[in-house]
């Protein structure tokens, strides 16, 4: 009886090790392939690492040089400024470095700040501009982010801050150190996009942008985010300035957050007033400025951020 229960496991074993095999190679090849995919055909993965590379360079101006400027934001800023033509007009009183990441918001850029400091970046000022919904939300972009913004210590700190269950906790954890992981909802959502049409409209309506909260929850949420950026970055020699980006309808969102901000001790810049710009210059998900709106809020932002940093009468000197 022994022996034929002996035998009967020995097939057994063999087939779990040899699925177990099966499922590790894949695993392998699909990690490969994801790598090679990401490095080579991701236009986001290859705009990041060359901004992020950009940023690491920035130092203090020398005197008589423009000053340093980390620009950092969500699509709102990505869709909203002309870069090129940002930097150009502002060149002579700002180096301008940005770095925009689309879907993320204060965690997103509290640890990836903190982690560009760590690794010598050296701005003399920093704008952030995620749009006052982004700013206090509870979670961090799932893509490109855990990969490219964070470190293995940040991914227990982000699940400890956002108090994720360990299922939560794992897959930071794994979108950090796998291409695969970090990426699979990219590669979901592509192959959407190519069977069923507009399904990125679609997933907007199913997810409407949430209704900003009222004082004093709005405060009580803001501005302890802002004190801590804040200091993050006095401790590293930068300014923090908050750019609040128009969105329809966002007036009050504006006030509420340059209240906050003032309480805090950080300035914002709202180079344009959402109430007077027409719902023509937004693309269709009457979130994002189009091109025309884009060009605007470019010219408008171009004028009022080198007047904040430099002051009316430095400004006016090198005009």
């Amino acid at each position: 009886m022994p022996s034929f229960i002996s035998n009967s496991r020995h097939p057994a074993v063999t087939c779990a090790k040899i699925l177990f095999a099966i499922c590790a190679a894949l695993s392998i090849c699909f990690e490969f392939l994801s790598d090679y995919l990401l490095k080579h055909h991701s236009e986001t993965y290859a705009r990041i690492s060359q901004q992020y590379a950009d940023a690491l360079r920035v130092r203090p101006a020398k005197p008589g040089e423009p000053m340093s400027v980390l620009m950092v934001g969500n699509s709102l800023l990505l869709d909203g400024i002309d870069v090129d033509r940002l930097q150009k007009l502002t060149s002579s009183q700002l180096d301008i470095h940005p770095i925009f990441l689309e879907a993320t918001g204060y965690y997103d850029w509290l640890y990836a700040l903190r982690r560009l400091f760590q690794e010598g970046s050296r701005p003399q000022v920093v704008v952030l501009g995620v749009g006052v919904n982004a700013f206090l939300s509870n979670s961090v972009r799932r893509e490109y982010a855990p990969l490219m913004f964070f470190d293995l210590k940040d991914t227990y700190n982000i699940a400890s801050d956002l108090k994720m269950d360990r299922t939560g906790a794992s897959n930071l954890l794994l979108e950090h150190s796998s291409a695969f992981w970090d990426t699979r909802s990219v590669l979901r959502m592509q192959i959407l996009k190519h069977i069923v049409p507009h399904c990125g409209e679609l997933f907007l309506l199913l997810k409407p942008q949430p209704p900003v909260p009222s004082e004093p929850e709005f405060g009580t949420i803001a501005n302890p985010r802002l004190q801590q950026l804040r200091r993050m970055c006095e401790a590293y020699g930068a300014k923090l300035i908050i750019l609040v980006p128009p969105t329809p309808a966002s007036e009050d969102a504006v006030h509420e957050m340059t209240l906050a901000s003032r309480s805090a001790g950080v300035e914002t810049l709202v180079p344009l007033d959402p109430a007077v710009l027409p719902a023509n210059y937004y693309q269709a998900d009457a979130i994002h400025l189009n091109s025309e709106g884009a060009a605007i809020f470019t010219v408008a932002l171009a004028t009022c951020l080198p007047r904040q940093l430099l002051g009316h009468d430095a400004v006016a000197s090198r005009d």
